[in-house]
């Protein structure tokens, strides 16, 4: 089996405890998915790549070069959503009715010098390398969990969505809590594992772990744009003249 990331931060004893139990139940990727980007603002990403306690300098929320490392990653899951057309949907904070749940953080922009002001306007916009483009919906949150106070699960459940690909930020943060309630509401949950990101490594690391035996898959990149180009396939084979013929002969013999 191919090393995981989380697997030089296990101890001993959970390598034992998970070689008794065995490998945890995969659930799949389901046949009507949807791209869910969380949190992919300007606040985490900055202005420009910086080093972790640089860029905090002027974004105190920022993820440092992990973000950055993550971008192009995530553009090629984006990219591929787009080309094969399951539905994209991003979600960002910035509910004006309601103080943001990270303003109760140590270092959160209530404690921003007033030259500052100006750049946490500009806190929750998405990047422009990954913003909506036209009929992708953008869904603003108050609480870590997307689901939390959200249309969320009526945009899913009016798109009959059954499975949820994840990515985004944090890790150990709001993409955990948008996957908890994701499962707790009966979808497939799916993590990409390079297109998430975290200011911490080690909780990067054994959230994915926490996920992937609990609450989700977490599967790599390449599997998942294997995934939809099959997916596109087989939808496009479906509804191909021959196909529909074939299933009107069956009907009527």
């Amino acid at each position: 089996m191919a090393e995981r990331i989380w697997d030089r931060f296990l101890t001993d004893q959970d390598k034992a405890h998970l070689a008794a139990k065995g490998e945890p139940k995969h659930w799949g990727l389901g046949n009507r998915p949807a791209l869910l980007l969380v949190d992919l603002y300007r606040g985490v990403f900055g202005d420009k790549p910086e080093p972790l306690l640089k860029a905090m300098e002027t974004w105190p929320g920022s993820c440092g070069l992990t973000a950055w490392d993550s971008l192009p990653y995530i553009q090629t899951l984006l990219s591929t959503a787009r080309e094969v057309g399951i539905p994209v949907i991003h979600i960002t904070g910035g509910v004006e009715y309601t103080p943001h749940w990270s303003a109760r953080q140590r270092g959160s922009y209530a404690s921003m010098s007033l030259e500052s002001e100006e750049q946490a306007k500009r806190r929750f916009e998405i990047i422009d390398e990954l913003a909506p483009i036209q009929g992708e919906p953008l869904i603003r949150k108050a609480s870590p969990s997307a689901f939390w106070g959200t249309p969320l699960v009526g945009q899913l459940n009016s798109l009959e969505i059954d499975s949820v690909i994840t990515c985004g930020e944090s890790t150990s943060g709001c993409i955990r809590a948008t996957v908890v309630d994701g499962c707790t509401y009966s979808y497939r949950m799916n993590v990409v594992e390079e297109c998430v990101f975290d200011r911490h490594e080690a909780t990067h690391a054994i959230n994915l772990f926490d996920m992937d035996q609990k609450y989700a898959d977490v599967l790599p990149l390449a599997e998942v744009v294997a995934y939809l180009h099959s997916w596109r396939d087989q939808r496009e084979a479906s509804d191909s003249p021959a196909h529909q013929e074939a299933l009107v002969e069956s009907a009527t013999s």
